[in-house]
Parts: C-alpha cells; sequence; structure tokens
C-alpha cells in the first residue's frame, strides 16, 4: 500500500471513529453519573451539545490508566497543560476511584450509543469483529493509553466491543501522534499552535482549550519563529512540511490496524460514518471537529 492510499484510509479511519467513540466526552449520561459521584455537572452547551466538566475529563480519561496522579495522566494526554491537569486529578481521587469512574464511563458511553443507535443496529456483529481484530494487531510499546485499554475487560453489552474496541484504536492514534510529534522536537505548545494552521484555524483558538496562558502562547510563537516554522503569515514552507510529516508518520505507524480490515475496510468505515452521522444529529457530538478538519488535509 502507498504512503498516499495508507494515510487516506488511516485518517478516513480517525473521523469514522471519532463522533461514535469520542461521544464519550459529551454524553449526558456519563454526565449523570460523574455527577453522582460527586464532580460538577456539564457546564453547559455549546451549539446543542453538552460540554464536560474539567476534572471529570481527566479523572474519566485518565482512569484508563489506573489511578495515577494527575502529573502521569498530564505526560499521557500529551497537549494540556499540566498545571489545570494535575489539581483536577487529585480532585478527581478525593470523590472517586479509578475502578468506580472507568466503569460510570463505560456505562455512560454505552447508554448514550443505543439511545441514538438503538440496540442492535445493521451492522453491529461485523464492526465489532473487525475493531477487535484491529485491536488485536497494534503494539502497545511506549503507548500509555493504549496498553490501559487493554487491560480492562470487554463490557457485556451489545455495543461493548464496538466501543472498548474502538476506543483502543482511537488512543492508539493519539498515542502514535505524540510520539511523532515528540521525535519532532515539538513541545505541546507548539505542537498545538502548528495544528490550528495545518486545519485552517487561528492561533490560539482551539489550542486555548488545553489550558495554556498567554504568556505560554507567547513562548510558544516565539520558539516556532526561531526555529523557522512560523512567520507573520502563517506557516513558513518548512513548517508546513514539518507538520504534515508529522501527521504521515502518525498514518504510517497505523499501517497494521489499516491491513487487519482487509477487504472489509470500506464497508466497515461506511457503518461508522452512518453511526457516527446518526449521533451527531442527536448532538451526542459536535457538528465538526478536528478528526473532520484533518481528513481535509
Amino acid at each position: 500500500m502507498g504512503s498516499s492510499t495508507l494515510s487516506a484510509h488511516a485518517r478516513r479511519l480517525g473521523g469514522a471513529l471519532e463522533p461514535v467513540i469520542g461521544q464519550v466526552y459529551f454524553a449526558p449520561e456519563c454526565h449523570e453519573r460523574y455527577v453522582e459521584l460527586g464532580f460538577g455537572p456539564s457546564p453547559g452547551e455549546f451549539n446543542g451539545v453538552a460540554g464536560p466538566d474539567g476534572p471529570a475529563y481527566f479523572t474519566s480519561r485518565g482512569s484508563l490508566l489506573g489511578q495515577v496522579p494527575g502529573q502521569v495522566v498530564a505526560a499521557a494526554f500529551g497537549v494540556f497543560n499540566p498545571d489545570v491537569v494535575v489539581p483536577s486529578v487529585a480532585q478527581g481521587w478525593t470523590l472517586t476511584d479509578a475502578s468506580t469512574i472507568c466503569a460510570a464511563r463505560d456505562a455512560g458511553a454505552l447508554a448514550h450509543l443505543e439511545r441514538h443507535l438503538g440496540a442492535a443496529p445493521d451492522g453491529l456483529a461485523a464492526v465489532g469483529d473487525a475493531l477487535e481484530r484491529a485491536a488485536a494487531s497494534v503494539r502497545v510499546e511506549g503507548r500509555a493509553l493504549t496498553a490501559g485499554i487493554t487491560a480492562l475487560s470487554v463490557p457485556d453489552h451489545p455495543f461493548g466491543r464496538v466501543f472498548r474496541f474502538g476506543d483502543l484504536l482511537r488512543e492508539f492514534r493519539g498515542d502514535s501522534h505524540i510520539a511523532s510529534w515528540v521525535t519532532a522536537d515539538l513541545d505541546a505548545v507548539e505542537i498545538g499552535l502548528l495544528t490550528e494552521l495545518y486545519w485552517g484555524l487561528p492561533l490560539r483558538s482551539y489550542a486555548r482549550t488545553r489550558g495554556w496562558s498567554g504568556e505560554q502562547f507567547d513562548a510558544g510563537e516565539e520558539s516556532l519563529r526561531s526555529k523557522g516554522l512560523i512567520d507573520d503569515a502563517g506557516f513558513t514552507d518548512a513548517g508546513r512540511q514539518l507538520r504534515e510529516r508529522v501527521e504521515t508518520d502518525t498514518d504510517r505507524q497505523m499501517a497494521s490496524v489499516v491491513a487487519s480490515f482487509g477487504d472489509d475496510l470500506d464497508e466497515v468505515l461506511t457503518v461508522l460514518e452512518a453511526w457516527g452521522t446518526a449521533v451527531r444529529a442527536g448532538h451526542g457530538y459536535p457538528a465538526s471537529g478536528p478528526h473532520d478538519l484533518a481528513r481535509t488535509r
């Protein structure tokens, strides 16, 4: 498979998985369960989609790693300001433990999928089979969140395999992406700023949701300028090439996953995309997200 074909398949897979799996962070069914554990409720809706409470988000997703301190969660997530993550996780562990909030996370995500898609949508078993096969192909070395998910059992629910193995593949791409930009000698602020330009967004628009201060953005922009990656007009040629190389290197790490689908790839992605459309139509995931922008590259 050529590199351009691999990238097209890998990015389509990421985009197809995102609303079906990433809905866990917007699901009212999850937020309600976190409130029962003592976390704050959703801070409000954004274009009809319920946003996550910060400490609940960091603690619930962090529970994939076990009951680890916020410093470990911040390192694994990669792109968030540790000054935000660490106290959020510390608060979370005063309210619950990893197994309890992980179970609440699973239950909420599965209930949310069932509400939007029904109990047994067409293709459920075939997609579960394909995602399980793809998950078995991944290498976990250096991929903390991916490895953490492999330690979890599959929920006893019609969507159990889809959510567990889809979540694993989503985090695998994320872990691989971090490996790519770290290898490119970028830090978390720098990759955030370069990614905004890559997606065609204004600087400090999306990346500000990661908790960085104005001073940290100033330092990041100055560093990118000193490296010759951005200028007053945006990307330099070197900057655009570097950011594209980060993405294609991420795609390359997805090669075994893409290959594992074999001739079923298009059929599986078509089903996942239809499910994602339904979740979005029901305001279970933002109408457009970063993976939609990334797939246009």
